[in-house]
């Protein structure tokens, strides 16, 4: 097989003359400087205006694939579309580097290295994933329903510390003898950016390269540019030092936020209470701990306030636990998982430590008398749980049975089940006793809401998992809403009024202890299984009052396309509180204040756009800032960046010549504020919230710099699945421009969808766009010829001519309003495809005259712009090389049209529905009808016709006519819209009329109803013309203009066009003419 492949090689010629255009044209664009854009000189202005819109940095620790290529292709098509329109672009890109990812992976290929030699060889038993990211998670307890609980942002695909990183870079097609160099961080960002500049010009991006830069301290330029943000932010006193909890890496000894995480991404704290429940006896294993101080079992409850409540407590019977020395010499039981987690958060001895006294297994808890804190019982007992999840909470749990149905079921499961208390050798004093203890009265569930929810939902035993899962859920929010408390000095009060106090009280008291962990698990790209540390760090204040208001406003007067990004920004903006923005190890730029810290990944990338527009002038095109041009780094003090952002002072003592300051401060004035920001809608919930209130608080005094809009798109399926190297369903940006070319790439990136709902990169919408942009071209090719020879059509317009030029009108018009809505399937809908099928329609209607030579030229023009935006490449072809124009595609203006005419469509669209409605009667009427007996013979077939009398109505009369005039009554011409009550009133309408004849009621609705709906339809595109008793053109003279067509579609030898009169009906003797209305007339054939 593999030798006939060989033989017989696919043929990929229209590919290859994609191709061929892209990279042509690609060079041409270089030495034209055609994406290369400037403010105005000084003393000029800029009438065309201007586009600034950008795309947030991709990191740079592999290639980019399609999925970037998807989110950027939303900034190329704006940008392309507003060049074409004659504006002033700017589309800059620049290349993440800061934080862990480098660094980590960086230090993973040098451990393999000298671990396993140079090139390595790995054992062959090596796991496919971590241990720790094999752990399963277990049931979840209840969530806090304080606590939004609302989908979290895809993980980025990464790679677990279980695959080689040798490996993974060699999957990237990088040569093995370059791989060793890949232990230095250095090696990362000199390769993997040129490699990206590389696909983004490959890919036709409309880019200043001018712009481009690297961020970390490797560009001093942009580590000044970082340095004065951060130092402006804390004279404003945006930026404090607290001790706060955060998800940390004790391996890399610092938080670990989501840019340096393998796996949890966007996962946060969760806070528990940890009940103590005192043992009160020491029985079997846990008589070691005798004399050791107090020993308590640490339960953790997200329901403090049900502790009146407690029947029992539960362990796992075989989990692991530990004794662990806590402070004070008391002693804490719980697993080494939450101890290790506790021990970061300044509740044990030893911070990062936890000193484990005793192991023990769940089963050696069983039968430990325990004294509880707000319990109304003086002892209780631990009894087994087989459903607890040993990687949440601490592995003991509390027994609420009155209001948590889990620890209803399982109460009754041994109160029931001799065999099973006889299992875990729990005696009956321990269980039988215990009834369940009413705390809060839930309106519905009454006081034992646990007890009714199972005996509602027939929850039999543990095992019934879904419908526990269910009872949980409704029980536990309606309890903390409209729950009120019945017992302990709280009683009378709502749930939600004094959850956070019981919590308090209990903590005041020492009966608790707060405790937090990961919502789930975070791996870092260490390797390290991540905790909760209570770590002592540089905040950015996110949620102070003033400052939260101020983004507010910020996000209120953006655009932002869809309602649902909307919904994102102003949730995110109602949780986030202070966010850490130091590191201690990594790559990035360091507090100017505090230079043992680095400013994380997600804070150093808030204000950058105001960067690119400066980056040309301080750097020379160089993305290292290493060459640099009359400016060096070292004097772009505060004061020169406070001139060319916050319009300072001008330096007078600045080396920096004035000419060079103010030609920076022109060009910052003259972009921003940036126009758009595009990006995938997991950022919204930190990188794109952060930008916003980055921007209100450097440029707290001038509003007019703050962000304008913001798209956001989903993710990229490939196929309609989900993007996965494992699978082998991915592709990186160079693959796919290789295999489809970058335009067939691009119009699949457009047809892909708009929405933030996931889109769908299909391979046959690829494939198929390089088929439907090679025949454009050489259809466009052949009739250019024909023109330049003289073959074409001159002279007057035909009805076919104007309908077609109508059509392209309406393709300018509506395309325009799509590209304007950053809506580019339907761009590509209207500005190729409806426009394309037009074209086609119209080829077949003048089949006969030819095309005239005028609409070839400007079908030819208006369709190669309309879709230059989104395939600039071959558009530039068809542009110069078959239009022979001499100027470029990109920048040639957006077409300019008449306004669409409503009449010349409704009247073509009547036109072909009523030679597809003759077709149908006609070969009706040729054929003979069907016996409705088998024994009967077929009846002859009747003969062909060859003739057809067209009767039409000149205006619309009785239910018609009033129908259309109450609709006219009630249009508004400003908004082409009805009042809702139309329906109803309709039908009352024209029964008041006297026009409804002899129809009852039911029947006049099912009449009217239909018709009025078509025409309510029909007014809100063509307004109150439609609404009149006559058509908005003369049905009887577009037949007649058109009878040719009509006879060559059906194949007529005769068509005359005859008023429908009752003269004419009469002199016919055939009744039915008197039918006809407008819109509709009556056929009558001959043979």
């Amino acid at each position: 097989m593999a030798g006939a492949a060989d033989k017989n090689p696919p043929k990929h010629d229209r590919r290859d003359e994609l191709l061929s255009w892209q990279a042509h044209y690609q060079d041409v664009w270089e030495k034209e400087r055609i994406f290369e854009a400037n403010a105005p000189q000084e003393g000029q202005d800029a009438p065309e205006g201007k586009f600034f819109g950008n795309f947030p940095y991709p990191y740079m620790n592999g290639l980019l694939h399609l999925g970037h290529a998807f989110s950027l292709s939303k900034l190329e098509f704006a940008c392309a579309y507003h060049r074409l329109c004659g504006r002033r672009v700017l589309f800059p890109q620049g290349f993440h580097c800061t934080g862990m990812p480098i660094k980590a992976c960086a230090d993973k290929l040098d451990n393999e290295l000298k671990t396993c030699g140079n090139p390595p060889s790995f054992p062959s038993d090596e796991p496919v994933e971590s241990a720790a990211a094999a752990q399963g998670e277990g049931k979840a307890e209840p969530t806090d329903p304080t606590r939004f609980s609302g989908k979290k942002s895809k993980a980025v695909a990464k790679k677990g510390t279980g695959s080689t990183q040798w490996d993974i870079l060699k999957q990237s097609g990088i040569p093995e003898a370059e791989l060793p160099s890949f232990r230095h961080t250095d090696h990362w960002l000199q390769y993997f950016p040129p490699q990206a500049v590389r696909d983004i010009r490959a890919m036709g991006c409309g880019v200043d390269w001018r712009r481009s830069f690297i961020t970390t301290d490797v560009n001093p330029y942009y580590d000044s540019f970082i340095r004065w943000q951060f130092g402006v932010l804390r004279r404003q006193g945006r930026i404090v030092k607290d001790k706060r909890l955060a998800v940390y890496s004790p391996k890399d000894g610092q938080p670990c936020a989501d840019h340096d995480r393998a796996t949890g991404e966007g996962v946060g704290p969760q806070d528990y209470t940890l009940i103590k429940l005192r043992a009160l006896e020491l029985p079997g294993k846990l008589a070691a701990l005798q004399g050791k101080g107090a020993v308590f079992l640490m339960a953790a409850t997200l329901r403090p306030e049900t502790m009146y409540g407690q029947t029992n407590c539960w362990a796992l019977p075989e989990g692991d636990y530990g004794a662990f020395q806590g402070r004070n010499d008391e002693i804490y039981v719980m697993s080494a998982r939450s101890a290790r987690n506790l021990s970061y958060q300044d509740k044990l001895p030893v911070e990062g430590s936890a000193e484990q006294l005793l192991e023990l297994k769940g089963q050696d808890l069983i039968g430990v008398p325990l004294k509880v804190p707000n319990s109304q019982l003086e002892t209780v007992y631990v009894l087994p749980l087989l459903t607890i999840s040993m990687g949440k909470g601490t592995g003991i749990v509390t027994s609420v049975p009155s209001d948590a149905p889990d620890d209803f079921i399982a109460l009754m499961d041994l109160k029931r089940k001799d065999k099973l208390r006889e299992k875990f050798g729990v005696k009956d004093e321990w269980v039988l006793p215990f009834e369940v203890i009413p705390i809060i009265n839930i309106p519905g569930f009454g006081d034992r809401a646990a007890e009714k929810v199972c005996t509602d939902m027939k929850i039999q035993s543990q095992n019934d998992r879904d419908k526990l899962d269910e009872a949980k859920k409704q029980v536990y929010l309606k309890g903390f809403t409209d729950g009120v408390l019945t017992v302990g000095p709280h009683a009378g009060k709502k749930v939600c009024d004094v959850k956070a106090v019981i919590r308090a009280e209990m903590l005041g008291a020492g009966q608790a202890l707060p405790y937090s962990e990961p919502e789930k698990q975070v791996m870092s790209r260490s390797g390290d299984v991540c905790v909760v540390a209570l770590t002592d760090q540089w905040y950015l204040n996110y949620g102070e009052d003033e400052w939260r208001e101020a983004t507010r406003a910020c996000l209120e007067r953006m655009e932002l396309y869809q309602e649902e990004t909307r919904r994102g920004f102003e949730y995110t903006l109602g949780w986030l509180r202070q966010w850490a923005c130091s590191r201690s190890f990594g790559l990035g730029t360091r507090l100017p204040w505090d230079p043992q810290y680095l400013i994380e990944s997600l804070s150093d990338s808030t204000i950058y756009m105001a960067y690119y527009t400066v980056a040309h002038l301080l750097q020379r095109g160089d993305m290292y800032g290493q060459t640099g041009g009359g400016v060096k780094a070292a004097d772009l003090t505060d004061e020169v960046w406070d001139y060319i952002f916050l319009g300072g002072q001008q330096p007078q003592n600045s080396p920096i010549p004035a000419q060079t300051l103010q030609a920076m401060r022109r060009e910052f004035e003259f972009w921003y504020p940036f126009d758009l920001r595009t990006s995938g809608k997991d950022l919204i919930n930190n990188h794109l919230s952060f930008a916003l209130y980055n921007h209100t608080a450097i440029w707290q005094n001038d509003p007019s710099k703050w962000p304008r809009s913001i798209r956001t798109n989903g993710h990229l399926l490939l196929n309609a699945e989900k993007m996965s190297k494992s699978t082998g369903n991915f592709k990186t940006l160079q693959q796919a421009i290789g295999e489809y070319s970058a335009d067939a790439m691009r119009l699949a990136m457009a047809d892909a969808g708009d929405a933030l709902d996931d889109a769908n990169f299909e391979h046959t919408t690829a494939n198929g766009a390089i088929l439907r942009l090679t025949k454009e071209v050489l259809w466009l090719e052949e009739v250019a010829q024909a023109a330049k020879a003289g073959g074409l059509r001159a002279g007057p317009f035909t009805f076919a001519d104007r309908v077609f030029q109508n059509d392209i009108y309406m393709a300018i018009q509506e395309t325009r309003q799509n590209y304007e809505g950053m809506l580019y399937r339907e761009a590509l809908k209207t500005g190729c495809y409806d426009l394309q099928k037009a074209r086609d329609t119209y080829r077949s209607f003048v089949q006969e005259e030819g095309i005239h030579r005028d609409l070839f030229l400007q079908y030819s023009e208006v369709s190669t712009l309309l879709l230059t935006p989104v395939c600039p490449h071959t558009c530039e072809h068809i542009w110069r090389d078959v239009l022979g124009r001499p100027d470029s595609a990109l920048t040639a203006g957006f077409p300019a049209g008449r306004a669409p005419d409503f009449a010349l469509s409704f009247a073509a669209e009547y036109l072909h529905e009523e030679v597809a409605d003759l077709r149908k009667l006609k070969e009706k009427a040729e054929t003979a009808p069907k016996s409705k007996k088998k024994d009967t013979p077929a009846a002859p077939k009747p003969p062909m016709v060859k003739g057809c009398e067209l009767y039409v109505a000149d205006r619309y009369i009785g239910w018609q006519e009033a129908t259309l005039n109450f609709l006219a009554s009630q249009f508004d011409a400003k908004t082409r819209g009805f009042p809702s009550t139309w329906v109803k009133e309709v039908t009352e309408a024209v029964k008041a009329s006297g026009k409804a004849g002899d129809m009852n009621d039911k029947a006049l609705k099912q009449t009217i109803i239909p018709f009025a709906k078509v025409k309510v339809d029909e007014a809100q595109k063509g307004g109150a013309q439609v609404l009149g008793l006559k058509l908005p053109f003369d049905e009887a003279a577009l037949l007649k203009e058109n009878s040719a067509y009509i006879q060559r579609k059906l194949g007529l030898e005769s068509l005359s066009i005859h008023e429908a009169t009752r003269e004419a009906a009469e002199a016919k003797q055939v009744p039915r003419i008197l039918d006809a209305r407008p819109g509709s007339p009556i056929a009558v054939f001959s043979s």
